[in-house]
């Protein structure tokens, strides 16, 4: 049983992950019209989103 959820947890933060990282990308992108702006903030996925809402 306990096996089940660490899976689950894992598969959930690595989603989590991968969509911060979109997400980023596409703000970025959107706002400075850069790739290389939006392969940096992607990764630092989370963090940029977060920003990205209290600047703007």
């Amino acid at each position: 049983m306990e096996e089940n959820k660490v899976t689950v947890v894992k598969k959930t933060v690595k989603s989590g992950i991968t969509f911060g990282s979109a997400l980023a990308m596409v703000i970025s992108y959107t706002t400075w019209h850069s790739v290389g702006w939006a392969i940096f903030h992607g990764l630092l996925s989370w963090i940029y989103v977060i920003y990205f809402i209290l600047k703007y």
